[in-house]
């Protein structure tokens, strides 16, 4: 293989020469990985070889350590670490730290990428024990070069998120320290490497916490990184708010003293900053002091609510300074890009996010200042003063007392609809979303009479006028319907009187089928959907009214699959289709059985839409949702559609390469068990085997297991004691699950190992409700690995209320599956009368599931087994 050709045709433009170059590449790594690397070192490491194949080379280098999946990632490791000699590996590491001082800025970056690779692999086995010392001494004495990439380097190292190496490199912290704090100081006068050494101090400040309790050492760094925010360097003083910023969050506690000495002054000079960058930093600093001191005034209330002393320090950073920060906001607000597109986080976009914290977090403190602001500029003659000051209104409605902002709303409410017109269409935008906040957060401030008719009408004016106006607009009316719903089943509420005018506003603007308006028209669908769920019962007949539009539309798409010319033809298609479909699924859930007239022609062109959608499609999805809202209305009347709609149901099972159609098509198949009752039987074999098909599959699943667990308990109450059959296989499947644990560290793990607990205990209760119809005995080989796994879930602390609510129901269904005391010595265990009396007595349960605990203990009572009563009271 000429190494050199294969590297430049990585690089190539044809995607058949890079597609075969790449795995020419592939092959080499295969069939002997340490020659592979060892090459590409060498290729890397050539000061004569060509810039484009030194960096082919470090390209392939870092793809052969690197991978998107956990599993994929740690093989690749492995190689690394049992099938390259020492010799080699020692070669390979001392060609990638020559390569850090190359003058091609390229191949150094590379190097860096390749160094911290093998860190990864290599620090957390003391493997390298070298590596830290020589990058501190490049810092120290090597060419600027050297210096940069050893700093960079160091960097990579820091900011993996590899929890081994984030472990092992508390050890590190000093070598760390020397290097990041020795090149980020104002003596080096290479602001390359300066710069870089910002960037690796900010990464590295999780693992420093050792030198930051130390007073002297902590003086040290800190002063370092305020004489960065001050270096005229618009990257560094950037690098240097943003490790500010991450100080805050890690060391609040040591904060004091530098707040009054430092910080305060200097980042208020920051926010004025001409360069954008900084000034944005800056802002989030105070956005960082702002949401910290929110979570501590949480944390400590529920420490005192549950009895507790050791409070954490709380400093009122935020309530000190609001004074001389909030007007510097308020001046910031003012400078809007006209041109920005709505994703853009600019100077004007952070400033009002910083000062909806400020709300948040100091409340009534903050209305003069703001008022004062918007008095004085909402009727100001340049547009970019105006909407400030609505923007500034908006930004106040969660934090004050809503007692205090009611007269104040009332009196600018008005105003703020009269602004729904103004001649700028960002003032305009930004009065939609002010009401909006208004809305949702002080919605009682709203009164019915007065002013819900002109502030409906001038949103749908608004939604109308513009489509850089429709989210705005959208998500105020959308607050509107759910604020003004009334209590549940209500025969008339506040929106009553506005909803025909508001369906026909809506239809209108989503006439239109053209690419432009798709943002509007999906907008709007929203709201329509919103007004549905949300309307009162007299508005029942005019929603009967809609299904038929909506129906129409959505048959008109069917003809529009023959005239896709384009990938834009077909977006905008999927578009409308999932948009339709959408208003079908709140049009179901809102009439329930009484969409039973329309049920043949929905199922008639939601078929036909599932027969016509390509691969890859995102369409199906929402399809599913109304055919599952269709079933849960019909009830076992559903079953008429079943031979029509079940291959495309299995064909969604069994697309395991798209795991969101597939977990759809596991809920849905929940909801027509649920729904048809034992007349989903003959479809349950079919739906068993992809199910568990689903499980032994390579790629999702332990992924979907929680829903595929809680699909079996609901097939097994759905065919009651036909579930036999199933019985041997579900078990083995739960047993399986059951002794699935979760590794220390593993905390994004955590939420779904709660889950596929609450996955287990439904089922084995679905199947219990099913046995106890006649075929309790065909429980008894799993009576004692149930039993086991409830008192796995007793024992253990961070269990969820969900999780202990199905245990007592478990329990209780046990209990009654046998209740002649054939298991009254599982019963009787301590266990499981400490676990119901704790749930029964703690204050942080429902009520519901209290009343379950309750029920369960009645049932054990009943076990003909003397002296339990006594243990359960």
């Amino acid at each position: 293989m000429d190494v050199n050709h294969v590297l430049e045709s990585t690089l190539s433009p044809d995607a058949s020469t890079r597609q075969n170059a790449e795995q020419q590449l592939l092959q080499a790594a295969e069939l002997d990985f340490s020659a592979y690397v060892s090459t590409l070192a060498h290729e890397l490491a050539n000061e004569q070889a060509q810039p484009h194949i030194r960096s082919a080379a470090g390209i392939a280098l870092k793809n052969s350590f690197s991978a998107r999946e956990y599993t994929r990632l740690r093989d690749l490791q492995l190689r690394w670490r049992d099938r390259v000699a020492a010799d080699i590996k020692t070669s390979v590491k001392d060609l990638a730290l020559r390569t850090l001082a190359s003058k091609d800025s390229r191949a150094g970056q590379s190097a860096a990428q390749f160094v911290a690779s093998i860190a990864a692999i290599e620090i957390p086995r003391n493997q390298w024990p070298e590596l830290m010392p020589a990058l501190v001494a490049n810092v120290g004495e090597g060419g600027d070069h050297l210096k940069q990439y050893s700093l960079v380097t160091i960097g990579y190292i820091c900011e993996s998120e590899d929890t081994e190496l984030r472990d092992s490199l508390v050890q590190h912290s000093n070598a760390i320290l020397t290097a990041v704090v020795q090149g980020a100081r104002k003596e080096e006068s290479n602001l390359d490497v300066r710069y870089a050494a910002i960037v690796a101090l900010s990464d590295s400040l999780e693992f420093v916490r050792t030198n930051f309790d130390n007073e002297g050492e902590r003086n040290y760094i800190m002063q370092v990184i305020c004489e960065a925010t001050q270096s005229g360097e618009s990257r560094i003083e950037s690098g240097a708010y943003g490790c500010l910023n991450r100080i805050m969050a890690l060391y609040y506690d040591k904060m004091r003293f530098y707040m009054e000495k430092a910080l305060f002054g200097l980042t208020i000079l920051g926010m004025k900053n001409q360069e954008e960058d900084v000034a944005k930093l800056a802002i989030e600093f105070w956005c960082t002091v702002c949401e910290e001191e929110l979570a501590i005034e949480d944390d400590n209330a529920l420490t005192q609510a549950e009895g507790g002393t050791e409070l954490r320090p709380y400093f009122n950073f935020s309530r000190v300074a609001a004074r001389e920060v909030v007007p510097v906001l308020l001046e910031l607000l003012a400078q809007q890009d006209e041109d920005a597109a709505d994703e853009e986080y600019n100077i004007s976009r952070a400033a009002y996010q910083c000062l909806q914290l400020f709300a948040q977090a100091v409340g009534n403190e903050i209305v003069q200042a703001v008022l004062g602001f918007v008095e004085q500029n909402l009727r100001h003659g340049d547009w970019h003063w105006r909407d400030a000051a609505v923007s500034a209104f908006g930004a106040i409605m969660e934090g004050p007392d809503e007692k205090m902002l009611e007269p104040l709303i009332k009196q600018a409410l008005p105003v703020l609809i009269q602004m729904m017109g103004d001649d700028s269409v960002q003032v305009k935008d930004s009065a939609a979303y002010t009401l909006g906040r208004i809305c949702e957060n002080v919605s009682d401030s709203i009164d019915p009479q007065t002013h819900l008719a002109p502030l409906v009408r001038s949103l749908f004016t608004g939604l109308s006028s513009n489509p850089k106006m429709a989210g705005s607009c959208c998500w105020a009316l959308m607050n509107l319907a759910d604020r003004f719903a009334g209590d549940a089943g209500a025969n008339v509420n506040p929106l009553s009187g506005h909803f025909q005018d508001s369906i026909t506003h809506i239809l209108s603007v989503t006439e239109s089928p053209t690419e432009g308006d798709a943002q509007l028209r999906m907008a709007a669908y929203e709201v329509l959907n919103a007004f549905v769920t949300n309307a009162a019962n007299d508005s029942l007949p005019i929603i009967a009214k809609l299904s038929d539009v909506i129906l129409q539309r959505l048959e008109n798409t069917i003809p529009m699959q023959q005239q896709i010319v384009s990938v834009d033809d077909r977006n905008v298609l999927e578009e409308i289709q999932t948009s339709l479909s959408s208003g079908l699924l709140a049009i179901i859930q809102r009439l329930e059985r009484e969409i039973k007239p329309q049920a043949d022609r929905i199922m008639h062109v939601l078929l036909q839409v599932l027969n016509s959608v390509g691969a890859k499609s995102s369409v199906p999805d929402t399809v599913f949702a109304t055919v599952g809202a269709l079933a849960n209305a019909l009830e076992d009347e559903f079953v008429k559609y079943m031979d029509s709609f079940a291959p495309f149901l299995y064909n969604a099972l069994g697309s395991q390469e798209e795991p969101a159609l597939c977990a759809m098509a596991i809920g849905l198949v929940s909801d027509v068990t649920r729904s048809l009752g034992e007349m989903s039987q003959p479809y349950c074999d079919a739906f068993m085997n992809y199910l568990l098909q689903i499980l032994s599959g390579p790629s999702n699943g332990n992924q979907l297991r929680p829903a595929i667990l809680q699909c079996f308990g609901d097939m097994a109450q759905a065919i009651g004691p036909h579930f036999e059959k199933y019985l041997s296989v579900v078990a083995q499947v739960l047993n399986q699950s059951s002794a699935m644990t979760l590794s220390d560290g593993a905390f994004e793990m955590f939420d779904y190992f709660v889950s596929l607990r609450e996955g287990i205990l439904d089922a084995w209760d679905g199947a219990i409700l099913a046995m106890k119809q006649g075929k309790a005995n065909s429980l008894r080989p799993h009576v004692d690995s149930i039993f086991k796994f409830l008192q796995l879930v007793g024992q253990d602390p961070n269990r969820s209320e969900a999780l202990v609510r199905a245990a007592m129901g478990v329990i209780g269904d046990l209990a009654e599956a046998f209740p002649n005391g054939e298991y009254g010595e599982a019963f009787r265990s301590e266990w499981i009368g400490q676990l119901i009396r704790e749930v029964r007595s703690s204050p942080e349960y429902a009520p519901r599931t209290k009343d379950t605990a309750r029920w369960a203990r009645e049932q054990v009572k009943r076990q003909p087994m003397g002296g339990q009563a006594s243990q359960m009271s």
